[in-house]
């Protein structure tokens, strides 16, 4: 997959300029006040004085790829995006003469259509496979995979390629979109494994190896230095990121980051660009980040971040002098969430965040991460500048609202008979939904897509029997025999939906 870019994306190839050591020539000097030029002097030829290890030589990753390059991965994905019709007959191309009636309602052409001539039911749909890839590394012997939520993410088929060319089917375990990480894994043993670093002791500065598969390349190698720490993107503001030099291009999305140990410190994600490829800044996922959502990941299939319930933006130097602090610093709170943590606290707008949990707060940028990085329900010291003055101020953290996170976990899905993978409504679906219990409908395949059920339907009942859980409704459908009824409201509209029980 593309490493998700900033900007548009070039695909353009970095030029390597050589080092030419210029000739050392004659020096030339004028006498201002001499009628005639001065005589020529000839330089001295002299040694520089050295800087730094006088033994020091450019770095040789060659040891390094030849032992962590089989534990990087190849990973192709298969994803089908549904062609869907329309209910006024034509096709979604508008060519006309399309069978949208026949295609979106299984009724069509039946005594029955005129009583679900306006339920907005859409099936079964073509679909098209989309195929793309990316890159991931080996963290465990037994398959498990570590790369980007924006690789795997939607996918309905992932394979993994190793070097040695054998494939693996994987199973996606959970997709973090907010932190672009993903968890997936292999049916395998005794596999080749990276070595993990900690990506708080890295320096501005210092050589690092990209492994990936750019353009579909396998085990390609490239490298460069740290440019920068810490930095926000937009959409990603849970995630201080890693700048490097190192050349990232689609397909390298998902692969490992190695310092001069060998160790994984990031993953790399995405890029900055003009045009579509590599322009010379690219952005890495610090990889203690990514090992704590990777471990919310295969332990509860989803990620809790804290939430303090703020907006907030940098302090400049127009804004320092006006709020008297000595100097631009903090995180200048703009509004605050009606009834959130921070009001609870008595935060109010116009106070800056200077320290959390007595760490100084330099920039708003950092304030995020931090505040998602820690438990919901724990609670925090956080130090605000008031009134020309410092207040200490304890705040419990709520949780941050989590949007839909695809998972693998059995207890979400139904098995193999009817295609569907489900989960319960929250609290607040069930509201906007206007309805109590329900199975929402992540995904929809094999006989369920053939009967029309989509993404988003919710499942009310099976036979007659309110479903409140995937258990519910598999054991509605072990005791079924051929079809299955499936009450499905979608909107405003109700409908038994008759399911094949494969």
């Amino acid at each position: 997959m593309n490493p998700r870019k900033i900007y548009s994306k070039p695909l353009a190839a970095a030029a390597l300029g050589a080092l030419i050591a210029a000739p050392l020539g004659a020096l030339y000097t004028y006498n201002a006040g001499a009628q005639a030029p001065a005589h020529t002097i000839q330089a001295p030829v002299q040694t520089a004085p050295a800087t730094g290890n006088p033994q020091a030589v450019l770095p040789d990753f060659s040891t390094m790829v030849e032992r962590y390059g089989p534990a990087v991965v190849n990973i192709q994905v298969v994803e089908k995006v549904p062609t869907s019709f329309n209910n006024d007959g034509d096709d979604d191309d508008d060519n006309g003469g399309g069978q949208g009636p026949q295609n979106g309602n299984p009724w069509a052409n039946t005594p029955f259509a005129p009583f679900f001539r306006n339920f907005p039911f859409q099936g079964p749909q073509q679909q098209q496979p989309v195929r793309g890839e990316g890159s991931g590394f080996i963290v465990s012997a037994d398959g498990l995979i570590l790369t980007n939520a924006h690789v795997v993410n939607g996918a309905k088929e992932v394979t993994v390629r190793l070097t040695d060319r054998r494939e693996y089917s994987a199973k996606v375990v959970g997709v973090d979109t907010k932190s672009d990480i993903a968890v997936i894994r292999i049916d395998a043993k005794n596999l080749p494994t990276v070595k993990v670093g900690d990506s708080r002791n890295i320096r501005v500065g210092e050589w690092v190896l990209a492994i990936g598969a750019p353009f579909g390349f396998a085990n390609s190698a490239t490298a460069g230095i740290v440019s920068a720490l810490g930095r926000t993107l937009p959409d990603s503001g849970y995630v201080p990121f890693i700048q490097t030099d190192v050349p990232i291009n689609p397909g390298n999305s998902g692969g490992p980051l190695f310092n001069m140990r060998g160790e994984v410190v990031g993953i790399n994600s995405q890029i900055y660009s003009r045009s579509g490829g590599y322009q010379g800044v690219s952005f890495s996922i610090p990889i203690d980040v990514a090992l704590k959502v990777s471990k919310q990941l295969e332990t509860t299939g989803h990620v809790s971040r804290g939430k303090l319930g703020v907006v907030i933006q940098n302090v400049n130097q127009a804004l320092a002098d006006s709020f008297g602090l000595p100097k631009p610093e903090g995180a200048l709170v703009s509004s605050v969430e009606k009834g959130g943590p921070a009001e609870r606290a008595g935060i109010e707008a116009g106070d800056v965040i200077l320290k959390l949990n007595g760490t100084a707060v330099n920039t708003s940028e950092e304030l995020p991460a931090e505040i998602a990085e820690l438990a919901p329900g724990a609670t925090v010291n956080v130090q605000v500048w008031r009134k020309h003055g410092t207040q200490d101020v304890q705040i419990k953290l709520g949780q941050m609202e989590e949007t839909r996170t695809a998972s693998n976990k059995p207890a979400e899905h139904t098995g193999g008979k009817l295609g569907l993978a489900v989960r319960p409504l929250t609290p607040d679906e069930q509201h906007q939904a206007n309805t109590r219990g329900g199975l929402l409908v992540e995904r929809a395949s094999g006989p369920a897509a053939e009967a029309g059920l989509q993404q988003g339907d919710i499942v009310l009942a099976a036979n007659g029997s309110k479903v409140a859980s995937a258990e519910d409704l598999r054991s509605a459908v072990e005791r079924s025999k051929g079809h299955i009824a499936l009450l499905v409201q979608r909107g405003d509209s109700q409908l038994f939906v008759p399911v094949r029980v494969g």
